[in-house]
């Protein structure tokens, strides 16, 4: 594969937040090691399966900037609502906590929002040259918001970006409805509450894009058999100095 004209946006207020974006390319399945096979292979047409292993390769490049130099050792995973996230290979021994991503394609780029393991993220981007039919618009919002949206369709992709923003960052997708997430209309950052949850959102134009990124604590996860074990070991390590784990073996023989 020639070389790629990786991007890098900055958000204008939400720090400890990469964001890398790539043009859409076709891959193969050994230049992009975060990829799944079994998953690429139902996916139905070109342009799917080129949008998710640019997205994939283009997460691998946000990993090895953080610092995970080694992609072999770590593993895209999908809990039972299909969001997801980022796991040791079962046997590595690991325990430095991950970072939480997310990935947006559209119009031809890909988009990867990387940050730290304490906060959960959702990234959305769409062309500011994009419109959406106002048919359309009702099944993004409801009462005030739609007749607001309505009257002023210019905002309507903030909105849109907003709430997938929101979804992703909760993990959901579309099993939470967009039109039950209100958006401030508006640029700059935003605190917002959706679910009990607290999210920083902050919606900008860049390199011909709208975009949405929204932020909120992360909630902890259940640790891995792997990790309750290593902590045990940690543990006893520390309660008594003098204990270890080993074998012994005999050789006879000349």
């Amino acid at each position: 594969m020639s070389s790629v004209a990786v991007k890098t946006i900055e958000p204008p207020s939400l720090g400890g937040v990469t964001i890398l974006c790539a043009p859409v390319q076709d891959w193969g399945l050994d230049e992009v090691p975060l990829a799944s096979p079994s998953e690429v292979s139902g996916f139905a047409t070109q342009k799917r399966r080129e949008e998710h292993l640019t997205g994939r390769w283009l997460l691998g490049q946000s990993l090895r900037a953080w610092g995970i130099a080694d992609l072999s050792v770590v593993e895209v995973v999908r809990d039972s609502l299909r969001a997801p996230s980022l796991a040791y290979i079962q046997g590595v021994w690991l325990r430095v906590a991950l970072p939480h991503f997310s990935i947006s394609h559209s119009d031809g780029w890909a988009f990867v929002a990387l940050t730290g393991p304490e906060f959960n993220i959702g990234l959305d981007a769409e062309p500011v040259h994009r419109t959406l039919a106002e048919n359309a618009y009702d099944m993004m919002a409801k009462s005030a918001e739609l007749a607001f949206l309505r009257s002023s369709p210019t905002h309507v992709f903030q909105a849109w970006t907003g709430k997938e923003a929101v979804q992703k960052c909760l993990g959901k997708g579309m099993h939470l409805n967009p039109r039950d997430i209100g958006i401030p209309i508006g640029p700059g950052k935003h605190n917002i509450s959706v679910e009990n949850s607290n999210i920083e959102l902050e919606y900008w134009c860049q390199n011909g894009y709208h975009l949405s990124l929204a932020l909120r604590p992360a909630t902890p996860v259940e640790p891995t058999a792997e990790e309750r074990l290593l902590e045990d070991t940690r543990r006893a390590m520390e309660a008594n100095p003098a204990w270890g784990v080993g074998c012994k073996t005999q050789r006879s023989g000349a």
